[in-house]
């Protein structure tokens, strides 16, 4: 029996790899940064659980403060839960108004815009592309 690496065993299966996100069901940027938020908690056991039901526990946990309390920077920093139930409109309405309120009472602290406090609208993984732009090449 010889060894191979992977990728020498793909291509001899004539299987391309290939490190680009678009369309790649199995790298998903959403659930890297998921992973990436649940080790650098500080309750993550970098020595792991003692028992199923311990690992069970904590990512229920986990679930539940990740959804229902961590404020996500890509949707505005409102958590899942807001924005599944119709909340973040308010609350990125207060924030619009703090804001606004903020630079006026102390407009030196402020050299350009505020943050966009808009809805972030639809997050999509891999979100269909625009066929009906022409596509730019370069004339070289």
């Amino acid at each position: 029996m010889k060894g191979a690496t992977m990728k020498v065993t793909l291509e001899k299966l004539g299987i391309m790899t290939s490190y680009s996100r678009p369309r790649a069901s199995h790298d998903n940027p959403f659930s890297e940064a998921l992973f990436r938020t649940c080790k650098y908690l500080p309750d993550w056991s970098a020595k792991g659980f003692a028992a199923k039901a311990d690992a069970q526990a904590w990512v229920k946990s986990f679930a539940s403060w990740y959804n229902g309390a961590h404020l996500h920077s890509a949707i505005r920093f409102v958590t899942p839960n807001m924005r599944h139930v119709g909340q973040e409109h308010d609350t990125l309405a207060n924030c619009t108004i703090l804001y606004a309120t903020a630079r006026a009472q102390k407009p030196e602290r402020w050299s350009g815009k505020t943050r966009n406090w808009q809805p972030a609208g639809p997050v999509w993984l891999n979100p269909e592309r625009d066929t009906s732009a022409p596509e730019i090449r370069d004339a070289a």
